[in-house]
């Protein structure tokens, strides 16, 4: 999975005015680990019902709006239809249109890397291009990567 931060990209969000139907639910940080904790709660079924990416201090699960999880601090995005390479906040819109962002970004990332979850505030983009079904092993296994570099950043 990639994540790249892009300060040079001036956009500001601010309420949509009808939220978009989920299709993904992003935390980062600690909040990824509360999610991935939250997620493993699940039955195997559930869990491979999703399909995931997760990097360092971020986890993206995809999969149908009503199966996924909520834990206080994610963000859920959703598909813009006039930008459909892009997994955008639900609940906000960028204050240019959605279609000029998405042709901005793929020139930044190229078309590979599609579709690209954005997350505002500072912009980051994280490719789902690779999501696959979420396995226990494996989410338990980034959970506790994440929270060795955690222990080992918090003993510096």
């Amino acid at each position: 999975m990639s994540s790249e931060s892009q300060g040079a990209l001036p956009v500001r969000w601010g309420p949509r005015a009808e939220p978009m139907e989920p299709l993904a639910v992003v935390g980062v940080g600690e909040v990824a680990h509360v999610l991935a904790r939250r997620a493993l709660q699940e039955d195997d079924a559930r869990l491979g019902a999703w399909r995931g990416v997760a990097g360092q201090g971020v986890l993206v699960l995809l999969g149908a709006a009503e199966s996924l999880p909520w834990v206080d601090g994610v963000l859920y995005l959703g598909r813009d239809s006039t930008a459909p390479s892009l997994l955008l906040p639900c609940a906000l819109a960028p204050d240019v249109v959605a279609s000029l962002l998405e042709r901005a970004l793929l020139a930044l990332v190229g078309n590979t890397a599609t579709p690209l979850a954005v997350l505002p505030g500072p912009l980051q983009l994280v490719s789902v291009a690779s999501a696959r079904p979420v396995h226990r092993a494996t989410l338990v296994a980034w959970l506790a990567g994440e929270e060795a570099v955690a222990g080992r950043d918090g003993a510096s």
